[in-house]
């Protein structure tokens, strides 16, 4: 798809008939990951990790039961089989390396040349088995300025509660992604449209339909989203963007708890501090945390962020602090997530983009510590095991530059 549209792929995913013990027998260099379907990652020097899946079957894409809500049926396929079993017709494209030919079997050529998001087959089906698919199609359409086909557009608008039936940890890592891919302000206005903010966040419902606050929130928290992205989208010209997922929270956050507890106003002396803290941390754990199954934690630094607000901005005298709020704990953190507000509400550009990003080391290869990557390697630590011939064993195809970066010899 990335490569079709000529943008820089993140990653990429290899599907074979092979299966995941035989893979494991092909390359040493190989774990084994995955509970509902299992999946193979081979590992190579510089830390490069291909994901290697086995073709699945279309069972699930041809099944009539009514309500079956993620089925557990992962048994192997062919191609064509795999390709139907995909959520996105965009998502569903094969490249054969030898031959340099996409294979299509669900016309996500055409959709990616006509900028269209479509859900494979009959998307009230597809969506009642598995209603993550939805995010996916919101963030597909979000990442790359497309339109959803009416069809899916319409089965998402129907079915975005069916969003409360998957596992918590499903919605939390989708959402991250979302909040992390630099179009986090046009996946919003999408969750927005269809109704699966209202969906995710209820709690909003109440702000977004006041007559007098209702646009304005709405207006505040896309703005929010936007700085946010702009980071994201800085960011990656100057190295990593490291923001912890407790402030990419509390950024969605925020219009709520802004008006919810009045933080910009409250004098935090004496044992309202405390005050403050308990009950913000109480209300997130009632709305929001447990809804996805939220570390403690990352509560905790939600909260820290939310109740030093008002002594930020109470104190900010010719942008900057006073010596006394410098040397708090929390001021690193709270001072970064001040600085994203001001940017989003009053317009400021951001005196230090550096402070959110993380450079990339120069001239260092990071070897990943697991067990399956050095098989067949040996260091002072690690002793070879007798018998066996050292080094990794990736397979490489005819051409001449290799494969995806990854070059022979």
């Amino acid at each position: 798809r990335d490569l079709y549209l000529g943008n820089q792929p993140k990653d990429f995913d290899i599907s074979t008939n092979a299966r995941p013990g035989q893979l494991r027998k092909l390359f040493r260099n190989s774990r084994t990951i995955g509970r509902r379907f299992r999946l193979v990652q081979v590992f190579f020097k510089g830390n490069k990790i291909i994901e290697v899946s086995t073709l699945r079957s279309r069972s699930e894409y041809d099944s009539d039961e009514p309500d079956k809500v993620l089925p557990a049926n992962n048994t192997f396929g062919t191609l064509e089989e795999d390709a139907y079993r995909r959520d996105l017709t965009i998502n569903s494209l094969f490249y054969e390396i030898e031959s340099k030919t996409l294979i299509d079997y669900v016309g996500g050529v055409q959709d990616l040349t006509d900028g269209i998001i479509r859900i494979v087959g009959e998307p009230e089906q597809r969506i009642i088995r598995d209603p993550v698919r939805m995010l996916r199609a919101i963030r597909h359409a979000a990442r790359n300025d497309f339109s959803i086909e009416k069809k899916t557009l319409e089965a998402i608008k129907n079915h975005a509660d069916k969003l409360d039936l998957c596992p918590t940890s499903r919605i939390r890592d989708e959402l991250l992604k979302d909040l992390r891919g630099g179009h986090s302000k046009a996946w919003a206005n999408l969750a927005l449209q269809t109704g699966v903010f209202s969906t995710l966040f209820p709690f909003y419902n109440e702000l977004f339909n006041d007559e007098t606050k209702g646009e304005a929130v709405k207006g505040e928290l896309l703005s929010l989203l936007g700085a946010l992205d702009k980071i994201y989208c800085q960011g990656k010209e100057n190295g990593r963007v490291v923001l912890e997922d407790s402030m990419l929270f509390a950024l969605l956050l925020f219009p709520w708890a802004l008006r919810h507890f009045d933080l910009l106003n409250q004098e935090l002396k004496g044992p309202v501090y405390h005050r403050l803290s308990k009950s913000i941390r109480g209300e997130l754990d009632q709305v929001f945390a447990r809804r996805l199954n939220l570390k403690r934690a990352i509560k905790d630094n939600i909260t820290t962020l939310f109740v030093n607000m008002s002594s930020l901005q109470k104190n900010r005298k010719n942008d900057t602090w006073p010596a006394w709020l410098r040397k708090k704990s929390y001021f690193p953190d709270c001072s970064r997530f001040y600085a994203l507000y001001q940017e989003a509400i009053a317009g400021e550009e951001l005196t230090d983009i550096k402070q959110f990003i993380e450079e990339a080391p120069k001239n260092v290869t990071k070897v990943q510590e697991s067990p399956a990557i050095l098989a067949g390697t040996s260091t002072p630590e690690t002793p070879r095991r007798g018998g066996r011939r050292g080094g990794n064993n990736p397979a490489f195809s005819s051409e001449k530059h290799g494969v995806f970066g990854l070059l022979k010899g």
